[in-house]
């Protein structure tokens, strides 16, 4: 029987880039529809964006990312990179291929790699080249991101994850139960198998 998970990331979430691809791998072994939603740190619900925390935590944030990359086959360039503007326009990419009922998580893996891996600037039109470089209609998605259809789901989005009691990245709800985190990817597996807790 097909499942369903509702999946809350952003695009500026260096843990919702390193377990992209594990979740999209258990989502197809499982017989799992996924349902994107996109939006950044939900702090009315207590997510804190790593830049308000303090710096010794961010010591350690810093280090677990890159255990969990190498864990992964995830490349993460976290030091020395340049400025980089909001990578959430990129978002709005994403959301217009899901619409459009395109390959939005390959959209989502390119934009990710290349602001994660790569550290372009996704914030900018260069998202454009990015994702036709990777086989997509560039301008198209680009056109498409002030569309009324793309642009209401950005703030919906939002909305739901609030009234989801989602406050960081990733989130995956299935059953009514969140799991926040993609080490939390084994959980989530095992209530797909009946083990709910």
């Amino acid at each position: 029987m097909t499942k369903s998970v509702e999946y809350f990331f952003s695009i500026g979430s260096p843990w919702s880039y390193i377990g992209f691809d594990a979740f999209a791998e258990l989502a197809a072994k499982n017989d799992v529809v996924i349902t994107p939603y996109l939006t950044t740190v939900v702090e009315e619900n207590g997510g804190i964006f790593s830049r308000n925390r303090p710096e010794i935590r961010r010591a350690y944030w810093t280090r677990d990312l890159k255990r969990w990359a190498r864990v992964r086959g995830k490349e993460l360039q976290l030091e020395h990179r340049p400025d980089l503007s909001d990578p959430t326009p990129a978002s709005l990419f994403v959301i217009a291929a899901y619409l459009d009922r395109q390959d939005w998580i390959g959209v989502a893996r390119a934009l990710q790699h290349a602001f994660w891996s790569e550290a372009k600037d996704i914030g900018k039109p260069v998202r454009e080249v990015i994702v036709t470089s990777a086989g997509f209609d560039g301008a198209a998605l680009l056109r498409r991101q002030a569309d009324d259809d793309v642009q209401n789901k950005w703030s919906a989005d939002r909305v739901h994850a609030r009234d989801s009691g989602v406050f960081g990245f990733p989130t995956y709800v299935f059953d009514g139960e969140i799991y926040w985190g993609q080490d939390n990817l084994p959980f989530l597996e095992r209530h797909l198998h009946g083990d709910k807790p």
